[in-house]
C-alpha cells in the first residue's frame, strides 16, 4: 500500500481523487519543488487504476503549474511551485473568510467586530493546540521514535514514544506516561490491544502508516537483476518492510537484512547487496560505512494526511470540552 489512497465508493471520479492527493502531498511539503513522480505506467499499477486516470491528473494538475513535464526525462513537481501553491492556499483561505464575513455583515455585525472576534478566536484555537501530551504507541522502536520526531502538530505538542512491548510490560514509568497523555495514538493493528491496556477512560486514535510514495517508487525501479538489502533495528520493522513491497505489487524481496550494530555483519550485508533500504534509525550509520556508488533507499512510514488531519481536530475537540 502507498501514501495515496482512493475510494471507489465515494462517487467521486478517480482522477479527480488522485489530482487532490497529490496536491496535498506538494502542500504538505512531503513532495518538494523538482520531486520525480512515477511514470503513468508505474503509479497506475501501484494504485490499481487506469493509465487514462494517471494521464488525466497528471495533465490537469501541469494546466495549473503544479507538476511539469519534461519530454524523455518524467513528471516533476514544479520548481516555481512553491509561490503558486503558497498563493493557492491563500486564495482558498480568503473565500473561507469572505463567506464568513458576508455572513456576519448580513446579520449586522461591523468589520471590526468581525476582525476582532475572528483574532481571538484564532488565537484561543493556538493555544489548545499548545501543551497537549500525546503517546504514541507501535511495535517498533525505528516507527516510534520517527513519528515523535517528524511529526507537526504546532508548537506545545509533544509526543512521547512507546514500544507495544513496554506497553505489555506495564512498568511504573510506562503507567506513569500514559496516564498523563491527553490522546494515545497508535495504528489501526495495534488498536485492540492498546484500548485494552490503557483502559476506556483514556482517549485512543488509530492512525494509518503508510510507506512514502517516494521509497515505493524507487523500489520498484530497482532492476530485477539487482539484490537488495535491508538494514534495521528490530525484526517487526524488517517484517513491515517486507509486507509493504510485497503488497504494492513489487517482486523485490529483500535478499539479506541485518538487526546487528556489529560492523563486520553490517559490512557482509552492504558488501552482498547492490541496493541499500535502510530504516530512519540506521541511516547514518549506513551511509557512513556504504560505498558511495551503491544506492540506499530509506524506508519511512509517515501517518496520512487523514490521519494527521483526524488528530489535530482531535486535539480541539478535547481543549474545547477541558479535558
Amino acid at each position: 500500500m502507498v501514501a495515496i489512497e482512493l475510494s471507489r465508493k465515494s462517487g467521486i471520479p478517480l482522477y479527480v481523487q488522485l489530482k487532490e492527493r497529490i496536491r496535498q502531498q506538494v502542500e504538505s511539503g512531503s513532495w518538494v519543488p523538482g520531486f520525480k513522480l512515477p511514470t503513468e505506467r508505474e503509479l497506475s499499477s501501484l494504485l490499481g487504476v487506469s493509465r487514462n486516470t494517471v494521464s488525466q491528473a497528471y495533465r490537469e494538475l501541469e494546466n495549473e503549474g503544479i507538476l511539469i513535464s519534461l519530454q524523455g526525462k518524467g513528471t516533476f513537481v514544479s520548481e516555481a511551485d512553491a509561490t503558486s501553491l503558497s498563493a493557492s492556499r491563500i486564495h482558498r483561505l480568503e473565500e473561507i473568510l469572505e463567506l464568513a464575513i458576508s455572513h456576519a455583515l448580513r446579520e449586522g455585525f461591523s468589520c471590526d467586530e468581525f476582525s476582532s472576534k475572528a483574532l481571538q478566536l484564532a488565537q484561543h484555537k493556538q493555544q489548545l493546540l499548545n501543551r497537549v501530551k500525546i503517546v504514541f504507541i507501535e511495535c517498533n522502536r525505528e516507527q516510534v521514535d520517527y513519528f515523535s520526531k517528524q511529526l507537526e502538530l504546532g508548537s506545545g505538542v509533544t509526543i512521547a514514544p512507546l514500544v507495544v512491548d513496554e506497553l505489555r510490560a506495564g512498568s511504573a514509568q510506562v503507567r506513569n506516561t500514559l496516564n498523563d497523555a491527553d490522546i494515545v495514538v497508535t495504528t489501526f493493528f495495534h488498536e485492540a490491544e492498546v484500548r485494552r491496556a490503557v483502559g476506556a477512560d483514556k482517549r485512543v486514535l488509530a492512525v494509518a502508516l503508510d510507506p512514502q510514495l517516494e521509497t515505493v517508487v524507487r523500489i520498484a525501479r530497482v532492476p530485477r537483476s539487482k539484490r537488495l538489502g535491508l538494514v534495521c533495528i528490530s525484526t517487526n520493522f524488517a517484517e513491515k518492510v517486507k509486507n509493504s513491497i510485497c503488497q504494492a505489487g513489487i517482486d523485490h524481496v529483500p535478499l539479506a537484512s541485518t538487526l546487528c550494530d556489529t560492523q563486520d555483519t553490517l559490512q557482509d550485508v552492504l558488501t552482498n547487496s547492490d541496493v541499500i533500504l535502510v530504516s530512519p534509525g540506521r541511516k547514518k550509520e549506513v551511509v557512513e560505512s556504504c560505498p558511495r556508488e551503491k544506492e540506499i533507499i530509506e524506508f519511512v512510514y509517515r501517518p496520512d494526511l487523514g490521519s494527521v488531519n483526524l488528530l489535530k481536530s482531535t486535539i480541539l475537540e478535547l481543549r474545547e470540552r477541558g479535558v
